[in-house]
């Protein structure tokens, strides 16, 4: 999808798919998304290793097929929001925001880039803008962007609604990993603490009509962020999807493999990577 198409399509109450992109570095992948019926992607830049120009040419494949291009930032610093916008994001994904002054300025940042400096600090106190003219054009050139907040810890779900009203937000992104260490049962997602952190934040997001995104690693786990009332539906990533294909295929061989040759050892199969 295009962003607009996204931006609709979640608007009206409907669910769009996606994963994160954290480990591929090649720009060779064009013929996989083409074939991926993805609607958007998560750009990695927060934990991932991709240098400037790298993302720059991830966000140009992903738009050039209508996938929806969205990056993940490092941090809450305004200027990585800026960073993306200049290689031509479609959005950004702020994680581990806490504080009203983070989100609002980065928010802002992605309503008003390339504003900067006093006219910047203006906008984000009081929604004014130069001149009219600014306004137009700036609203123009951002209409179909795309901001989401991370609510990735305890003390950000305890104050997500002050959090979601203080800017123009399109979505909340939730990171399981970050979130359960912050509620003191890392990795525990069956956890009931976490699930009725879960049940809180998406309550309010529903409350004001926004989607919220959960980056959940399995199909189980997935189903459960859907059934929660998930719109903004995050599975896995290249690494996970690609680990667990190659398990599962190779399982299917060596049975087969074993009706015909005997003696095919099964392995069993291992999660080897560590999601954050």
């Amino acid at each position: 999808m295009k962003p607009a198409e996204l931006k609709t399509a979640l608007k009206s109450g409907r669910p769009v798919f996606g994963f994160m992109v954290s480990s591929m570095a090649s720009m060779r992948w064009g013929r996989v998304f083409a074939g991926s019926t993805l609607d958007y992607v998560i750009i990695d830049s927060e934990h991932g290793s991709r240098d400037r120009q790298l993302i720059a040419d991830t966000v140009q494949q992903l738009q050039s097929l209508d996938i929806t291009a969205i990056v993940r930032t490092p941090s809450t610093d305004p200027i990585y929001v800026a960073m993306a916008m200049d290689a031509g994001a479609d959005g950004v994904l702020v994680p581990y925001c806490e504080t009203v002054d983070e989100v609002s300025h980065c928010c802002a940042k992605l309503r008003t880039h390339p504003m900067k400096g006093e006219y910047y600090e203006r906008f984000v106190e009081t929604g004014e803008f130069p001149s009219e003219k600014t306004k137009a054009y700036l609203e123009k050139r951002h209409r179909d962007h795309i901001f989401i907040m991370g609510i990735e810890s305890k003390p950000a779900a305890d104050r997500v609604g002050e959090l979601i009203d203080c800017a123009d937000i399109d979505g909340v992104f939730i990171g399981p990993n970050d979130m359960t260490t912050s509620l003191g049962i890392p990795d525990e997602i069956d956890n009931p603490l976490y699930i009725d952190t879960l049940k809180k934040i998406i309550a309010e997001v529903d409350r004001r009509g926004l989607p919220t995104m959960i980056h959940q690693q399995t199909i189980p786990t997935s189903a459960t962020a859907i059934e929660l009332g998930a719109r903004f539906i995050l599975h896995s990533s290249d690494a996970g999807l690609l680990l667990r294909s190659i398990q599962t295929e190779f399982a299917q061989l060596r049975e087969i493999a074993g009706k015909k040759y005997g003696d095919v050892a099964a392995v069993e199969a291992e999660d080897t990577l560590e999601v954050i």
